[in-house]
């Protein structure tokens, strides 16, 4: 498996969508559903991973978001992680990708980020998340989801706590900048990403391709502000997919996957070099990303 960080700032990559997607139009609609399904109806997974690889993404996720110990417990699946890890890896392997980003989304424990134990609470949870991953073949974590600069904190160090690997992460973004939380912004995120080790600052959006533009010019201001060299990712929301629908609306910018090629193009223009799509979208919007930047290098600074 190629080393993903010998990419970075080099040619446009993109990354698969999530197949918790896949999963939930197979009528795998729960969290617990999902993960079971990695033991005991693996198919269903791998063939959501083949539909992806033929849309010719380089980047692959695992399908382990909820693999935090709180989560797991919550799902009735307590001490089954490092047999969940495993085989999520497992399956991955057999659509053969490029690079293999570990998932892990927010552990969902209460917070206080004036409480030194909640802060150390939290980020054990990932800590203990990531170390399911110690000793296997993959080319970085993702931090995928993520709503306030706290959280987001905590997971940074947390996986630095047990790792070295190189950690993408994600925040989810309105198009005015603020995190979907309320709490925080986007700028503020991609200083905590910064400063805590991220090689990728990302963000996640419903907002239409013109203000998705603007959020990855900012990170780019923010980050040239800090010294810091990070690559970026931009991931785009598909809130309904809809062949009726004539053109694009705020509500629903990209309702095609004819939709990915202008997008693609313009945050490229806009110095991202990983572009994925999200929510409803399917293998075909990932095929366009990957069509619209084949053998295109990162727009210089």
């Amino acid at each position: 498996m190629a080393d993903i960080a010998l990419r970075f700032g080099k040619d446009m990559l993109v990354v698969s969508s999530p197949a918790e997607g896949a999963l939930r139009r197979a009528d795998l609609t729960s969290a617990r559903d999902q993960a079971l399904a990695l033991m005991v109806e693996p198919e269903t997974i791998e063939e959501a991973y083949r539909l992806e690889a033929v849309a010719g993404p380089q980047c692959f996720t695992t399908a382990t978001g909820a693999f935090t110990p709180a989560r797991l417990v919550a799902l009735g699946m307590e001490g089954k992680g490092e047999a969940l890890a495993g085989a999520a890896l497992a399956v991955l392997a057999e659509a053969n990708p490029q690079h293999t980003l570990v998932a892990i989304e927010p552990c969902g424990l209460p917070l206080d980020p004036s409480s030194k134990s909640s802060l150390v609470e939290n980020r054990d949870q990932y800590a203990r998340a990531a170390q399911l991953f110690d000793g296997v073949t993959f080319d970085a974590f993702l931090l995928d989801g993520f709503t306030t600069t706290d959280d987001l904190k905590c997971a940074l160090m947390g996986i630095r706590k047990v790792s070295d690997a190189p950690i993408m992460a994600s925040v989810d973004v309105q198009g005015n900048g603020m995190l979907a939380s309320g709490r925080g912004t986007w700028r503020e995120a991609v200083e905590v990403m910064a400063e805590f080790g991220a090689a990728v600052a990302g963000f996640s959006t419903l907002a239409p391709v013109a203000e998705a533009a603007t959020l990855a010019l900012q990170a780019r201001d923010a980050l040239a502000e800090a010294g810091a060299s990070l690559c970026l990712m931009a991931t785009l929301q598909v809130f309904e997919r809809d062949t009726k629908q004539q053109g694009p609306t705020a509500e629903n910018p990209y309702y095609s996957p004819d939709t990915m090629m202008e997008a693609a193009l313009r945050l490229r223009a806009s110095g991202v070099q990983f572009l994925r799509a999200a929510g409803q979208a399917t293998p075909a919007y990932t095929g366009v990303l990957a069509a619209a930047v084949a053998g295109l290098d990162v727009v210089a600074d």
